[in-house]
């Protein structure tokens, strides 16, 4: 399983790919499970060079039912901590 992640260019922030549109909750972030359908969203989201800064697929693991991103710095990206300047 994999979802589809970048940063926003306006602010920095961590995004996920969502039906066409990017997300700001991992909870909302779109799985594939079909390598092709996961490319193709991939391959469109890199058009949209003036929306988001280098977008890549990352791998999804089932943990107590739930999916959650395999590597470390992705988890960390996904769930915390965040670039508001109020910290």
């Amino acid at each position: 399983m994999k979802a589809l992640t970048a940063n926003r260019l306006l602010d920095g922030e961590t995004v996920f790919w969502n039906q066409g549109e990017w997300a700001t909750r991992f909870a909302d972030a779109q799985h594939f499970d079909d390598p092709a359908a996961a490319e193709a969203a991939e391959a469109h989201a890199k058009s949209q060079q003036t929306v988001v800064v280098d977008p890549y697929l990352i791998d999804l693991v089932e943990s107590e039912g739930l999916w959650a991103p395999l590597s470390y710095r992705e988890r960390l990206r996904a769930l915390g901590p965040t670039n508001h300047l109020h910290h």
